[in-house]
């Protein structure tokens, strides 16, 4: 068997960081930065502790390494937005159901434990108040502005508006992520009606 080159080698690593990440955010979701062990870390991800420590120095590297993955993709997926075809409502219906996938309920665990949770790293409070509920307000506004003035979204303070419609799917995903998947999500076009004023 020939030995493996060096972007095999790159493509395994990967693969492995890949694996340790998703078994640390199954773990976080489930108990906490604080009810989190290394140890149970390693033996979600099927390796041995040892080998873990060959990824992250700490837990709390890990935990914060989540969170900035976290924050850095819920920004892309708010400016990727206004790619997508379609009027305002309808790039609207899209991100909503994008936020409302299951796949997401354990990353907005993550960042509701670090918002509210003790024991969080302060690198990762700070990452989560970089990314604040404004910034995403601030992202959103033009398209919630323009979909004001062809009459699809409610009039009124589309700050305010946009703040209460990040707010209660926020909130919809922490119900869902910890109910265990047991909360039946509401229709997004029901969702869509408070936005709609209608």
């Amino acid at each position: 068997m020939a030995p493996l080159n060096d972007e095999q080698l790159h493509q395994i690593r990967d693969e492995r960081r890949d694996q340790i990440m998703q078994a640390a955010l199954k773990v976080f979701a489930r108990r906490g930065c604080l009810g989190t062990k290394m140890s149970m870390i390693a033996a979600e991800a099927g390796i041995s502790h040892g080998l873990l420590y060959h990824y992250f120095k700490s837990k709390d590297e890990l935990f914060i390494t989540l969170v900035r993955d976290a924050m850095t993709e819920a920004a892309s997926e708010m400016n990727h937005i206004y790619e997508l075809p379609g009027s305002p409502i309808e790039k609207i219906k899209a991100l909503t159901e994008n936020i409302l996938d299951e796949k997401g309920a354990p990353y907005f665990l993550l960042i509701h434990q670090t918002r509210t949770a003790e024991g969080v790293p302060e690198e990762a409070r700070q990452l989560v108040e970089h990314y604040s509920m404004e910034r995403f307000v601030e992202q959103l506004l033009p398209l919630f502005t323009e979909g004001q003035q062809l009459g699809e979204i409610a009039e009124g303070d589309a700050s305010r508006l946009i703040a209460s419609y990040l707010s209660i799917l926020s909130g919809l995903m922490v119900l869902h992520a910890q109910e265990g998947g047991g909360y039946r999500m509401p229709e997004t076009g029901l969702l869509l009606r408070f936005v709609q004023g209608r």
